[in-house]
């Protein structure tokens, strides 16, 4: 069932276009005139705004550009599949049937990727199946997946971090009987956020021009977006939120925790609800990694403000980031003196961001949420593995590559037997992060070696996209007994990505 007290898509738009927005360049001259600073960075905090939730039986997406209002009176221009800042969130129960029409109207090739969900290779989104201008591509897949929070983004060859970056993303959302019975917090405590970081050019536009350092280690924002929405601050009463993460940044990984310090209860990750839930104090999500918290307000006084944030922490990055601040001429980080970021904007990796002001406004009489037993989780079993591969992601000399071999559209360089589980060793021999995800399967993380040499709690039961920090070692777990065909592994890096630390690999 949809939630109850999700927007209409009329009351969507009039909430983004409140305040009788202005263009951003048109308010920016009056607020520099009265200031004397940058307008970008004093425009308020706006109301989060969660999407139409829509079914995808029949569904039609147009991606075009659009103008739309990131925050009150600021205007911003988007490339999106529905008519806001990002696309809707399409919500489905395991067992139904999605049939899906994405009509581009952008002015070049574009897709759509299904993140988490196993469908067949026609629907899955390869980048060699992209759409010219003018065309349209028809989507008809059954969702197999267990409930969970998953997402959709462009999967364009060359072009996945700048059309995912100006809007060509969203949130979906399957649910099941199995989670139904745990009556999680729902309706208007439910809350789909879909984190982006952005820069924000005065006219309007979403800055992405990766300069050389970026086009090595990232694209990084000097501002957060939850759901297309500069800076939002939300409305909360003294109760349980059920808070669903989707970390959709091109690059950024995000330590996420309250800045009370007060420890969250995390329930599901990629692939839907963990073994238990587990307290904790703080998480960490790589791009394209998603998590499902409990978040209690319940010993807030009214009028007080708790902030969901990324903590600062030291980027795993080689020594390039955290510390490494302002970029030359190009915008403040975290601190220092940018060296080894030439000419990197936004702030950087490890750098602090405050991503949602949640506002006390009203107590209420709520019970805290009664725990129940979650459904249990086959254990791993890794002697049941048949094969065991192992991929090297290599960063040097402006290139990204796995084993050694950039991305060829053509070449297909692993193949599986369909029915077989294997041993996936991610191996990061570079300085900077990689964030591996599979098409096709949900996997276990089974091990990890050097770097942090262990499992962290939010890589317990199913994933489809795993951080694998410089030095480190990652087997996964994988069966692939679901769909046949040819389908990607690659790093989630957006920028790596593009630039060809992807492969292609067959299940036959």
């Amino acid at each position: 069932m949809i939630p109850e007290a999700q927007l209409s898509r009329r009351r969507f738009i009039e909430l983004l276009a409140m305040t009788g927005a202005l263009p951003l360049v048109d308010r920016a001259s009056a607020m520099l005139s009265t200031h004397g600073m940058d307008p970008r960075t004093i425009v308020p905090r706006a109301p989060l705004v969660v999407p139409p939730h829509v079914r995808p039986n029949g569904l039609h997406f147009v991606a075009r550009e659009r103008r739309v209002a990131i925050a009150p009176g600021v205007m911003a221009r988007a490339w999106s599949p529905s008519d806001g800042p990002v696309g809707d969130v399409i919500d489905v129960r395991r067992g139904e049937r999605a049939t899906i029409t994405l009509e581009n109207q952008l002015v070049e090739p574009t897709i759509l990727h299904w993140h988490g969900l196993r469908v067949p290779e026609a629907a899955d989104g390869h980048p060699r199946l992209a759409i010219a201008p003018g065309s349209s591509y028809q989507y008809a897949f059954p969702v197999i997946d267990r409930a969970g929070t998953y997402w959709y983004h462009s999967h364009a060859h060359h072009r996945t971090g700048l059309q995912s970056y100006r809007g060509m993303v969203g949130m979906l959302i399957v649910r099941d009987d199995e989670e139904d019975r745990l009556e999680l917090p729902h309706g208007e405590f439910e809350l789909p956020m879909l984190i982006q970081d952005r820069r924000l050019a005065a006219d309007g536009t979403l800055e992405y021009e990766p300069v050389m350092h970026e086009q090595m280690e990232g694209y990084f924002g000097d501002t957060p977006f939850v759901n297309g929405i500069r800076l939002p601050e939300h409305e909360v009463a003294t109760t349980t939120y059920r808070v669903r993460l989707v970390n959709a940044t091109s690059s950024r990984i995000l330590r996420v925790a309250l800045s009370t310090g007060r420890p969250m209860r995390l329930i599901g990750n990629d692939g839907g609800l963990l073994p238990q839930p587990v307290t904790v104090e703080s998480i960490d999500l790589a791009t394209g990694e998603r998590a499902d918290l409990l978040v209690d307000f319940g010993d807030q006084p009214v009028g007080s403000i708790v902030m969901l944030r990324s903590l600062p922490f030291d980027a795993p990055a080689g020594g390039m980031g955290m510390g490494m601040g302002m970029g030359m001429g190009r915008g403040m980080g975290a601190g220092g003196m940018g060296r080894g970021r030439m000419g990197a904007g936004g702030i950087p990796q490890g750098g602090a961001m405050d991503l949602v002001a949640f506002k006390v406004q009203r107590a209420v009489r709520s019970a805290a949420w009664r725990e129940r037993p979650f459904p249990e989780i086959p254990a791993v079993d890794p002697a049941r593995a048949s094969t065991t591969r192992t991929f090297r992601f290599e960063s040097a000399m402006m290139q990204h590559s796995i084993n050694g071999r950039p991305f060829a559209m053509d070449r297909i360089d692993e193949v599986v037997r369909f029915g077989t589980t294997e041993i996936w060793t991610f191996v990061n021999e570079s300085p900077f992060a990689h964030p591996v995800h599979m098409h096709a399967v949900q996997f276990r993380v089974i091990a990890r070696e050097g770097g942090r040499a262990r499992l962290m709690p939010w890589e317990q039961g199913w994933k489809d996209t795993v951080a694998v920090y410089p030095g480190e070692r990652v087997s996964v777990l994988a069966t692939f007994d679901q769909v046949r065909g040819l389908f990607l592994m690659h790093c989630h890096n957006m920028i790596h990505e593009d630039m060809g630390m992807m492969l292609n690999f067959s299940i036959d």
